[in-house]
């Protein structure tokens, strides 16, 4: 493993709750089938990475979502969706500790598929990211999204490091294979404290709990 100089988080899931849980959460509760509607959250010509590579604004996201929902025979709204999505998000403040510690020490960066609002600008989180990372990647500015490999290799570049001196965190697996394929040290993220664990081994410096 080549010596890692920066490192590079996710966002939802690592360091605010996970949308993707909220979403499934938001599926079960309205009594439809999580397991028919969670593919279509992450095929890549699906409507939802369309909406987050910026390719179709929210009210034809919403149509052509309900549409695919409905050829799926499921009966979803595409707004509640968005609501669960986008809803509170609960900041992980250990795995936010992590990257304040980090300043300094390594590069930092974050990749975080996201979407463009109505008013043209992206959806705010829970955290100010430009204030966390040097550099922040977003996926409805830059037209690709995780887990395509182009995205961690652009989020390298500004970052002037090579794929295998950095290290990605994610909470997703299929996203951690698009990191692993560049030859980056990957670590998933749960919700325990499994995730610094390793990041201090590949790192070999203390973290914060």
């Amino acid at each position: 493993m080549a010596s890692l100089r920066a490192v590079i988080f996710d966002i939802g899931g690592v360091l605010t709750s996970s949308p993707v849980t909220a979403i499934r959460d938001y599926v079960l509760a309205e009594g439809a089938d999580y397991s028919v509607l969670g593919p279509l959250l992450a095929a890549p010509e699906s409507a939802w990475s369309r909406w987050e590579r910026s390719e179709i604004d929210t009210v034809r996201f919403i149509e052509e979502f309900e549409a695919e929902a409905d050829d799926a025979g499921v009966t979803i709204s595409g707004r509640g969706v968005i609501g669960a999505a986008f809803g509170s998000q609960r900041v992980r403040e250990e795995m936010v500790g992590v990257v304040r510690h980090l300043k300094g020490r390594v590069a930092l960066g974050c990749i975080t598929n996201n979407v463009v609002r109505d008013d043209g600008e992206t959806r705010p989180g829970a955290l100010d990211l430009h204030s966390l990372f040097e550099v922040v990647v977003e996926s409805a500015k830059v037209g690709m999204r995780k887990p395509d490999p182009r995205i961690y290799q652009l989020a390298c570049e500004h970052l002037r490091v090579a794929p295998p001196e950095a290290a990605f965190l994610d909470d997703l697996g299929a996203n951690l294979k698009g990191a692993r394929a560049l030859g980056m040290t990957t670590i998933k993220v749960d919700h325990t404290a499994s995730a610094i664990d390793e990041l201090e081994r590949a790192l070999g410096l203390v973290l914060p709990r």
